[in-house]
This record gives structure tokens, sequence and C-alpha cells, in this order.
């Protein structure tokens, strides 16, 4: 037997393997289902903050339901149905509680003193970590590319002042220099980078001519960009890397930590494959350690990131791109 063990939000976990958020991860069936399938740690659906948003309208809304009471009225009490938010961290506090492995909440909230309020009450309810979800959502012609970077910054550090539990950042490669941005967060002792998001992007039914909603499920191989950040930070930044996005196999896994990873997040092949997947992934990873006569994963660990690639420190740089092109026809071979 392999030891697999590796840190998360610098939490010792059994494998490297851990389930990201999705309403998957909502049910609690699903939660003992994938504590029993060997998983390292689990990921609770995000709290978004158009919840929030709509459960403070839904309460200012029934608190002056009764303002023109008479005399008959039986309760002046408004009836308040417990939902959104504060069901939300109630299923959080519950789902702790009922399972043995790390878990770790996501908040996923747009405005400043949502992510700061919220990260606190989050921490009451006695997780592991958060994980905040950032989205750079680029709508407003004007809005400055740095100023969204700042204001990351400033949640993250207020955050980290009001908190004491480990925290994550999980975050999209839609920045002007994502490496830049990933430092400069890294001074701010996050425990870890989770590379990257996968967000909703809207479709259109040329046929009624509407827009169509659809579950944007990553495919395998989409890891390839955390890869290369992965290969890049290595040795470089202080915090830990999980990879995401289009981990499907225990080759992923394998894969990305030779990059630098510490861990990596599944979601869709959980989705695709079954929570079955997750013992699948850990076998594969020992058979190919066992072959490979590796004990632990620090023996192969960034053995193929940037930092230590000696025969070909131009991989994860432009040279190899240009490589690429120029010699085009070798992939196809001569015809």
């Amino acid at each position: 037997m392999k030891n697999l063990k590796t840190k998360f939000m610098g939490i010792e976990i059994d494998n490297p393997i851990v389930a990201g958020a999705s309403n998957l991860v909502a049910k609690p069936d699903i939660l003992k289902k994938l504590e029993e399938a060997g998983v390292g740690a689990i990921v609770y659906k995000s709290l978004f903050e158009e919840q929030i948003q709509l459960e403070s309208l839904q309460f200012d809304e029934k608190l002056t339901e009764f303002n023109d009471i008479y005399a008959e009225m039986l309760t002046m009490h408004p009836q308040l149905d417990y939902s959104g938010a504060e069901e939300h961290l109630l299923n959080l506090r519950k789902a702790k509680e009922s399972i043995s492995i790390p878990l770790i909440a996501s908040l996923n909230a747009v405005n400043f003193e949502t992510w700061v309020e919220y990260a606190k009450l989050i921490e009451q309810t006695g997780v592991d970590g958060i994980e905040l979800n950032f989205y750079p959502n680029f709508m407003d012609l004007t809005h400055e590319a740095s100023d969204i970077e700042k204001e990351q910054i400033r949640i993250v550090k207020e955050i980290k002042k009001s908190i004491s539990i480990p925290v994550s950042v999980k975050l999209s490669p839609d920045y002007t220099n994502t490496l830049n941005h990933i430092k400069k967060l890294d001074d701010l002792d996050i425990n870890t980078f989770v590379l990257f998001n996968s967000f909703f992007q809207p479709d259109i039914d040329i046929e009624h001519e509407k827009h169509i909603k659809k579950y944007n499920f990553s495919h395998q191989g989409d890891y390839k960009q955390s890869l290369r950040i992965a290969g890049l930070l290595y040795k470089n930044i202080k915090a830990e890397i999980c990879s995401s996005h289009g981990v499907f196999t225990g080759e992923d896994v394998i894969k990305l930590i030779l990059s630098g990873a510490s861990s990596v997040q599944v979601v869709s092949t959980l989705y695709k494959n079954g929570i079955s997947q997750v013992s699948k992934m850990k076998g594969e990873i020992e058979d190919w350690m066992e072959k490979k006569n590796y004990k632990t994963l620090d023996d192969f660990r960034g053995k193929l990131s940037n930092n230590l690639l000696s025969n070909n420190p131009f991989v994860y740089k432009r040279a190899q791109y240009v490589d690429l092109i120029i010699n085009a026809e070798n992939i196809f071979g001569n015809n």
C-alpha cells in the first residue's frame, strides 16, 4: 500500500482527491458515500451572494407584511421560512457533523460586506476551512482590470483578519497576468490556490431564439491550463496548489502532481462516472507509484515543474508553442 497522504489548505488528508463544490455534495447520502469511497476531503456546495440577497429581501417583506394590524389578529409575528443563506449555514453544520473527513465551505459573494460577514458566519458552523470562489464578472466597459484585482486582495485581507480557519482562493484564469495576481494574494498567507473555476456560460437556442441554461461539465483533458500554471508556480509561492477542471482519472492526478500540485478537485467525473470513480482513481495512482517505485507523493511532486526541468526549461513558455507551430507537419507525419 502506497502512502498517498498530502495537504489541502494546510490540513493533512489521506489522498489528493478532493470532491469539489457542486449540488452533488449537498446531499447527505452522497457525503457519506464519498467518505466511504475514500475521498480526501469535500468542498461543500457554494453559498452565493444571490441567495443571501434574496433571503434578506424576503425577510424585509415578511417584517412589513402586518404593518396594518387590527385587534382580531391572532399574532403579530411574521411567519418566516428557513431557506436560502440561513438554511445553507444550518446544512453546512449538519454536514460537518455527519462525516469525519475535512469539510470545506465555499463562498461566492459579490459585495465586500457580504464576503466578510458570511465568512465569519461560516466559521461558526465548525467547518475545517473556507474556499473563496472569485468570479471576475466582466460586464462594465469602464471597469479597470486592476480595480477587480485590488478589490479581491482587499476582500482576502479583511477575511484573513476576521477568521482563524484556513482559507483557499479558487480563481478563474481570466486575469491579465494570473501569475502576478496569485503572487500578490500569496503574500496574504493564503493556504491553497485552486486552479481553476468552471463557470456557467450562456447558450442560445436558434430555433426558438432564446437563451438556454445548460450544466457545464468539464471534459477530460481540460486541466491543461491548470497544469501549466501549477508548473510555473511550484516553489515560487508559499501556498499549496490544488488543480481543478477536467480531472477524471488517476492518470490525470499523477500528471498534475508531477507539475507541482498537492491535490486536485473533481466534480464532473463524479457526475459522469459515479462515486466509485474515487476508489478507481486511487488504485490507478497506487499502481503507477508501484511501477515507478515511488513510496510517497512527495517523491515525484513537482518533478516536471518549470523549476526542476533542467533538460527543457522552456516547456511552460512561449518557445514550446512556437516550436509546435513551426513543426506542425510532424503532428500528422509526412503525407
